[in-house]
């Protein structure tokens, strides 16, 4: 038996009394593809103590409860040589971390901590809102909300689409250089999603930052400059312009462009790429370019029978175009994700690229221009209008 196993046998005590908090294992070893993390902590579910385990994967968690003595069994067999070779144990007053060498023997550090607060059990628990005060007066004014905070009924899943956008960009932006951030939206519209960004960056992560919110009907930038005067966002303003004809007075940190139709997506990630960028964020739109490429060639090879379906046509292009973009993102040193924006219900525009800039590497990028070559013949498709705009064609 090692000291981690001897450790394991008191983990049912530690649950029952409340004294464990949250365990985190890391530096993973095993065979699973992309799994990075692994994140256990005690939930009650229908009056049953349970651990809740979240397997954190590059592009999604999964969650599964076990009872305390299924738990530890599925501790043990994720911590080891082949497993996680870092598991850290957050009690109330300690902090208990296990390390694996190189010879799989495990070594623990311990270490007195300041009281926590003892954690909240209650997984059955209202989910999180990232814009929790609906009683802001530029909501009532954008038709939100009515004159007492309260969301009204049409515009229930316009709220939950401002949330889910903020949750999925509360990461990437938290994480962000500590200065002040340029951002622009592109094609702003009426600004319901440009206005949460900036009231969550000034109020919730109290970051200063300017925003840019950039539209070419110029009623919606006069109503818009007008709303964010009268909220006292004095960061936050409204150009006219179009996407592919905007010029930034200074270098992008951020660039966003949600639904942008067709090629202009190409101009706003060409744009961000240009800028160097530290994040992008686009949901695509209306995917022409690339289509009228499949229409055009009718290439044969061994998925044309979906092809012929004008639906899956459409399909196929805006997954072909998509991947081509994330691709070519990549190869700029952005660590790309593609998700789901909101669910059907709420818009049919439910892609979401998200794009952090890392390091650029020379063998991944020969790497990524083959796979888009070949990706092109193999489909028919001469060109795709990002990779013309950065040059990468040939």
């Amino acid at each position: 038996m090692s000291i981690f196993n001897d450790f394991l046998d008191e983990i049912d005590a530690l649950v029952q009394n409340k004294k464990l908090v949250k365990i985190s294992l890391g530096n993973y070893r095993g065979i699973e593809t992309n799994l990075n993390n692994l994140y256990i902590k005690p939930v009650m579910i229908k009056n049953e103590l349970l651990l809740s385990f979240i397997y954190r994967y590059q592009t999604k968690d999964i969650t599964k409860n076990y009872t305390v003595e299924a738990a530890i069994e599925e501790l043990k067999s994720q911590a080891g040589f082949k497993g996680f070779r870092l598991v850290n144990f957050q009690l109330l007053d300690e902090n208990m971390v296990f390390q694996m060498n190189k010879k799989g023997e495990w070594r623990v550090q311990s270490e007195k901590v300041q009281q926590r607060t003892p954690l909240s059990l209650n997984h059955d628990k209202q989910k999180e809102r990232k814009l929790t005060d609906s009683g802001k007066a530029y909501l009532h004014e954008l038709n939100l909300t009515d004159a007492e905070g309260k969301v009204y009924k049409n515009a229930q899943d316009k709220w939950k689409q401002i949330n889910h956008y903020i949750e999925l960009l509360s990461n990437s932006l938290i994480s962000l250089p500590e200065r002040q951030l340029n951002i622009v939206d592109m094609g702003a519209g009426k600004g319901y999603l440009t206005f949460a960004l900036y009231d969550y960056l000034k109020n919730t992560l109290q970051r200063d930052s300017k925003v840019v919110g950039v539209e070419f009907r110029k009623d919606l930038v006069d109503f818009c400059n007008q709303v964010a005067l009268n909220a006292g966002f004095e960061g936050l303003s409204f150009e006219e312009g179009s996407i592919e004809n905007y010029k930034p007075s200074n270098a992008i940190d951020v660039l966003i462009a949600l639904h942008a139709c067709d090629t202009a997506t190409d101009d706003a990630i060409f744009k961000g790429i240009s800028d160097n960028s530290s994040l992008i964020v686009v949901a695509p739109c209306c995917h022409k370019q690339v289509r009228r490429e499949l229409e055009n060639v009718r290439v044969k090879n061994d998925l044309d029978f979906m092809t012929k379906y004008g639906i899956f046509l459409e399909r196929h292009a805006e997954m072909l175009t998509d991947s081509i973009r994330a691709l070519i993102l990549e190869y700029y040193g952005y660590e790309t994700k593609v998700m789901q924006f909101i669910s059907d219900q709420h818009t049919p525009k439910n892609v979401m690229i998200v794009a952090v800039k890392k390091e650029i590497d020379s063998i991944k990028q020969a790497e990524i221009k083959q796979k888009i070559k070949s990706l092109k013949s193999y489909f028919g498709i001469n060109f795709q209008y990002l990779e013309r705009l950065c040059g990468l064609e040939n």
